[in-house]
């Protein structure tokens, strides 16, 4: 028990280049013990494996616990398997990414400005999502029409906004062109092709083996994840996979026996302001310096995260069937991967000080707004409170995983901050 109790009392600095394999363990398990990780990772890099192992249970209430083949939902993490199966149409003379919408589906809203280029980068201007309808029992048919009711957020090909919509409507065309099922289109031309035997398509009939069960958080503890209608929740989620397929996928991606180099460098560009490629997001802004190609994915219970540190040939990925912060808990695996320091995680407390401290904290840095409401600190809005845990040190309410902490100068001024997110320290300096 002396470990755990040190863990839990005091911060502990861990370093990756030696012993990887033992501290990525390590980081692991202090998430299991402190934020209640469920769910599965895999860290490999050059091919060999650092961390392969399960944790947390698939189904509460029979206590079944997760393993290396317990099968999770992707979420976005699907977006990429729509894409390439987009690609490999497209190399197949079936489509062209300049084809407008209105080519397969000349009944949609706007569909002569919308190019499937536009779907796939995210520069269509569709909508985000359409939660509620994805919630409701409504047939395929029904669903389509009350989705081309929901307004475009801006005017196609003008600027970059997220968007699971485009990529609904990127599985119906995949169909329509195909002749097939979008399911079985991904398991004879991907998954198959990968060695992904532990990968499908979720639907609302078939029963999955070792699939996990999901559950979200709310403020009494994990629920039961609401039904979702997997016959409309599609193209941008719905696929489900292990850790271990992920890692062939990944290997798959380094190849060019499912996309061609063409199709490959089409997919791995950066589109727009925000660097959406085909299904993923290039060199994001949590790549810690590295070539980073990359997306995350959540809805409902379920958190993954998928990143391949090409140069490096480090392939990080956690998927998770408890909402566990998939993306940060990655963001620590990869930089003790890449032999940066990494903090464990550990329990915060709060303290009570004085909020008249505060003033001294307020103001911008870099992108980051400090600011005070009613006696409280807030991370750039009103929905995120800092939490003190001393009178210079405050984790978020909304992911203890994340701590910023006020560094005086020589002056006694607060010029600088360092921000901690999954145990990955920054220093930040306030903007003049």
């Amino acid at each position: 028990m002396k470990p755990i109790l040190i863990l839990l009392l005091f911060p502990i600095l861990i370093f990756g280049q030696k012993n990887g394999p033992a501290n990525l363990e390590k980081y692991m398990q202090a998430q299991v013990e402190i934020n209640h990780f469920s769910g599965a990772v895999l860290v490999s890099k050059d091919g060999r494996v650092l961390l392969k192992k399960a944790y947390g249970l698939a189904d509460y209430e029979w206590n079944i616990k997760n393993t290396i083949d317990t099968k999770f939902q992707l979420a976005s993490v699907t977006k990429q398997f729509t894409a390439a199966a987009i690609l490999l149409l497209t190399e197949k003379g079936k489509l062209s990414l300049d084809d407008k919408l209105s080519t397969f589906l000349p009944d949609y809203p706007k569909a002569d400005s919308v190019t499937i280029h536009m779907l796939l980068s995210h520069t269509s201007g569709l909508a985000m999502g359409f939660k509620e309808i994805a919630l409701s029992s409504m047939d395929k048919d029904a669903a389509y029409a009350e989705i081309k009711k929901i307004p475009y957020e801006f005017s196609p090909g003008t600027k970059s906004g997220y968007s699971n919509i485009g990529y609904y409507l990127l599985a119906k065309i995949i169909e329509k062109v195909s002749g097939e099922k979008y399911a079985i289109f991904l398991k004879k031309n991907i998954f198959e092709k990968a060695g992904m035997k532990n990968t499908g398509v979720s639907n609302n009939e078939s029963i999955v083996e070792k699939k996990a069960k999901a559950y979200y958080r709310t403020e009494n503890g994990l629920i039961h994840n609401p039904y979702i209608n997997w016959e409309i929740n599609v193209g941008h989620d719905g696929v489900y996979s292990t850790v271990e397929d992920l890692a062939l996928w990944d290997k798959a991606l380094y190849g060019t026996d499912i996309l061609s180099a063409k199709m490959k460098k089409l997919m791995f560009s950066p589109y727009g302001a925000e660097n959406w490629g085909y299904g993923f997001v290039i060199n994001p802004f949590y790549n810690q310096g590295y070539q980073l190609i990359a997306h995350d994915g959540g809805f409902f219970g379920t958190m993954t995260s998928f990143n391949r540190f090409t140069d490096d040939k480090l392939f990080v990925t956690v998927l998770s069937n408890n909402e566990s912060f998939s993306y940060i808990i990655s963001y620590g695996l990869s930089a003790i991967a890449l032999g940066k320091e990494v903090e464990l995680p550990y329990q915060h407390h709060r303290v009570e000080i004085d909020p008249n401290l505060y003033d001294q904290y307020i103001g911008k840095y870099d992108k980051i707004d400090i600011l005070k409401i009613d006696g409280k600190l807030y991370f750039n809005n009103a929905d995120m409170e800092l939490i003190p845990e001393s009178k210079t040190k405050f984790f978020r309410e909304d992911n203890n995983d994340r701590t910023v902490e006020f560094i005086p100068d020589s002056a006694g001024l607060y010029n600088s901050i360092i921000l901690t997110k999954g145990g990955v320290k920054e220093v930040v300096r306030r903007s003049k």
